[in-house]
This record gives C-alpha cells, sequence and structure tokens, in this order.
C-alpha cells in the first residue's frame, strides 16, 4: 500500500528524520518530539499475519483499538503492560494524539514497535487547532480504519479527548481504562469533564487506576471496576542480584531514590527540606522534567538529577538504592493517583517511603514494608526506618513476596480480558 506523508487520510511513512517518543505536556497539540525509543521504525506493512495473534478463547478476535494520550515510546507503564498481552490476542492498533508537522494537508504516520502493535500518529498542519484539527483528525483515522478493514473492533480509550468512533465503527465494546483524574491535571483542557461524560455513557466497561477513583467512577457507572497498579515482578527483582548501573556509581552512599515524571504531582518543597535537614544523603531523582520549570526544581549538592532512563535500565539503578521515595505533593492531580512505582520500588527490594497518598495507605500502610511521612521531620525519620532495613533479609524479601503475591500484569490482563468476553 503507498503511503505518501502529506497525502490527507493516507496510511503514511515517516518521513526522513521524523521522531517522536514522549511530549513534554498532556492535551496539547505538539510540534514532533524527540527521543524515538529503540527497535521502533517506519512501518513496511500495515498487516500483520493472522498467526501473529493467539486466539486461545474460541470466539474469534476482534481487532483492537487504543486511543491514549501517552506516547508509546515515552513512559512504559499501564497502557504498554496490559496492550502489549492484548496484542497476542488481537491485531491491535496504539492511536495517539495528534503531532503538529511540516505539511500542506492532514495525514497519518504509522510505525512499528517492538512488538506486533502498529502505532497510528495522525499529523495535521502546524496552525492547526480546535475543531477543525479534531475533524482533520478524525477524517484521517476514519480513512485508515476503512483501508485496515476494521470492523466490530474493541475501542479502548486512555482519554475522553480521543475522537468517538464507537458508533461509527459499530465496536463491538467500548472500554474507559481510566488511569487517572485527567481534569485535574495542570493544562486539562476545560471541555475534557464533558467529553468524559459522554465516554461513560457509551462505555459497557470503565476500569480506574485504584480504588479512590473507582469510588468516584462507580457512582457514574453500573458496571466499573477498579485496577490499582500492577508490577512485572521478575523485570523488578534483578535489582536484588544484579550490579548497579554504571552512571550511578559515583553518586556516594547512602543513596534515597525516586524515578518517575517529574511534574506538579511532585513535591518539590519537601525534597528540598528533606535534602537539606540531611545533607549527607544524596537524592537521586531519575525521569524526565515536565509541566513544571526546571528551574524551580530544587539544587543542593546532594540532589542529583540523572535524566530519564528507559524501563530496562530500572533495575540496574534500583539495585544502587537504599531507599525508594514516593514524594508527591497532596493535591487535586494526586488525589486519586495509585502509583505503579510502589510495587515496582518493593519488587526490586527496596523500602519504600511515601507521603499519605491515599491509595498507598489503603494497600501498603500496614504491610511494614512502606513507610509513611506528611512533614520534613517525618519524612526524615521514616527514611532512617528505611535505611537500617537489610535488604538482602530472606525474612524482608519474603515479607515483600507476600505483598506483591497477586499484583501481576498478568492477573491483572485476565482480569480484564475476562470482564470484556461477558459484555461482548
Amino acid at each position: 500500500m503507498a503511503r505518501p506523508t502529506t497525502r490527507p487520510g493516507s496510511l503514511s511513512g515517516t518521513g526522513a528524520g521524523m521522531q517522536y517518543a514522549g511530549k513534554d505536556e498532556m492535551f496539547a497539540l505538539r510540534d514532533d518530539p524527540s527521543g524515538i525509543e529503540t527497535g521502533i521504525q517506519p512501518v513496511t506493512r500495515v498487516n500483520p499475519a493472522a498467526d501473529e495473534q493467539d486466539n486461545d478463547a474460541g470466539t474469534p478476535a476482534a481487532d483492537f483499538l487504543c486511543f491514549s494520550h501517552l506516547r508509546w515510546g515515552f513512559v512504559h507503564q499501564r497502557p504498554q503492560h496490559l496492550m502489549e498481552r492484548f496484542s497476542r490476542h488481537h491485531r491491535l492498533f496504539y492511536v495517539e494524539e495528534p503531532v503538529a508537522a511540516d505539511i500542506a494537508e492532514p495525514g497519518l504516520a504509522v510505525y512499528d514497535t517492538t512488538c506486533s502493535i502498529k502505532l497510528l500518529v495522525p499529523q495535521l498542519p502546524r496552525g492547526m487547532h480546535g475543531a477543525e484539527a479534531e475533524a482533520a483528525q478524525t477524517a484521517v483515522l476514519d480513512k485508515a480504519f476503512r483501508d485496515l478493514g476494521i470492523t466490530r473492533p474493541i475501542l479502548w480509550y486512555y482519554t475522553p479527548m480521543s475522537p468517538q468512533f464507537a458508533d461509527r465503527l459499530d465496536a463491538s465494546v467500548v472500554v474507559y481504562d481510566c488511569m487517572d483524574e485527567l481534569s485535574a491535571f495542570r493544562g486539562a483542557p476545560p471541555e475534557l469533564v464533558d467529553r468524559e461524560r459522554a465516554l461513560m455513557e457509551r462505555a459497557d466497561l470503565v476500569f480506574t487506576g485504584g480504588y479512590s477513583l473507582w469510588e468516584v467512577k462507580r457512582e457514574r457507572h453500573a458496571n466499573a471496576h477498579p485496577f490499582p497498579s500492577s508490577v512485572d515482578i521478575p523485570h523488578f527483582a534483578q535489582a536484588r542480584s544484579i550490579p548497579e548501573a554504571a552512571d550511578q556509581s559515583a553518586i556516594p552512599g547512602p543513596r534515597l531514590g525516586f524515578y518517575g515524571v517529574i511534574d506538579e504531582r511532585f513535591d518539590i518543597g519537601l525534597l528540598d527540606a528533606v535534602a537539606a535537614l540531611r545533607p549527607d544523603w544524596q537524592f537521586v531523582m531519575l525521569g524526565p522534567v515536565v509541566k513544571i520549570d526546571p528551574d524551580h526544581l530544587p539544587r543542593r549538592p546532594n540532589i542529583h538529577y540523572p535524566g530519564m532512563r528507559g524501563y530496562a535500565e530500572l533495575p540496574a539503578w534500583l539495585a544502587g538504592w537504599d531507599v525508594a521515595l514516593m514524594p508527591f505533593a497532596l493535591n487535586d492531580s494526586t488525589r486519586f493517583i495509585s502509583p505503579t512505582k510502589t510495587p515496582e520500588y518493593l519488587a526490586a527490594g527496596c523500602p519504600v517511603v511515601s507521603t499519605p497518598i491515599a491509595d498507598v495507605i489503603r494497600h501498603y500502610g500496614d504491610s511494614g514494608v512502606v513507610r509513611i511521612a506528611d512533614t520534613p521531620d517525618a519524612f526524615v525519620e521514616a527514611c532512617e526506618w528505611a535505611l537500617s532495613v537489610d535488604r538482602s533479609s530472606p525474612d524482608w524479601l519474603a515479607a515483600i513476596d507476600r505483598t506483591l503475591a497477586d499484583m501481576s500484569w498478568d492477573q491483572t490482563w485476565s482480569r480484564m480480558k475476562g470482564l470484556i468476553e461477558c459484555v461482548r
């Protein structure tokens, strides 16, 4: 199939030099972001072979369309874990939000991933916004879905801001996987609340990223189910036995670390105060800085910002940490979060210190492997406890493994898959 970049509605290649991975703000139409994930190349064929989807359920596998505000090649998190598993059973397309490009007419870039998933990225001429941009995006995707022969797909939404295709494609199932209360995030468009209401009215199933969020959404949907953060235990358990990352070895100990997106959910005041109280401790803040001014981050000799690292590199960094931190601010954007990093830190064998996030308290407050603290002094005290933990102790590791016993992504995916089959 020919895929010229500028033909409206075409399944296009990327053109030389186009890159994308993560965008530095949610919601807004952005220029092509940089930092393509290793292994992703422009697509060379559109239709996966029939034998690439292992359909062992006895029911014909439906096509699967996932609409997300999160770039596939950015932080490896819930969408990647779940979609990789669904792609073993379905022809799966991951539809990202549009990017602005130097093109005359709207088009579509298609990318291969390191699994069988295809990424569909609408491209819009620079300066196109609002209703015009949404209409163009919808037209481009409409044509792509026709060209791909997609009928009665499973539609999976991570954002209500994506175009709604449930009726246009006669969807077999519509799922809204609500990871966060997006309307509380910085930069959220004012129409998001109404768009979410419309999506929930059309959805057959609503999943939430935690129990606090489920308690809200279940009042608005009769078939809502909580699915708190899960963990790839074998991946992160590598940190218990592998050498630490070489580019961390120059930082002295003890090391107290955080990885993830550093944004409005991060309590920079708490980090600054704790680092001032314990100048002999080293604080390693690993991850991209988004939606906040990097100049506002605390700068002390014992605070380190190594930048973003890939998912595969995280166990080696965790191997060199004495304590894993979750210094989240208590504000609207963290009210309903269920941090994925909690079970990931624990799988690595690290003791965890967190601010009082509701779902962390609910799931881990009495576990004996996580401490909760709400002031700088209390945070220091909790970190002192964590530094006293023998990470290699069989009793300590057994306590962690008991805590994580039913939290694998395979179990979460299997339960979700079962619910989908019930409504198909």
